[in-house]
């Protein structure tokens, strides 16, 4: 990342463009996809049900999926 001033002497991050970056838009699929019938429940809600209990388990679920290893060949195809 470079530092640029613009025209009002602010400085500017910017970086340099180094290949072409694909942008697809997803709203028509989105719109074409079932719903899901069991959103998430609230943070307060979850609270007040654990409340009730003396131990639970917490599963870090997003730290786990970065774990999984990917094969040399195929990491290029990650970034």
């Amino acid at each position: 990342i470079t530092v640029i001033k613009n025209e009002n002497d602010e400085l500017i991050p910017s970086r340099v463009i180094v290949g072409h970056r694909m942008c697809i838009d997803y709203r028509k699929l989105n719109a074409a996809s079932r719903k899901d019938h069991f959103p998430l429940p609230f943070i307060d809600q979850m609270l007040e049900r654990l409340a009730c209990h003396p131990f639970y388990c917490f599963l870090d679920g997003y730290s786990g999926f970065f774990q999984i290893p990917i094969h040399p060949d195929d990491q290029e195809k990650t970034t």
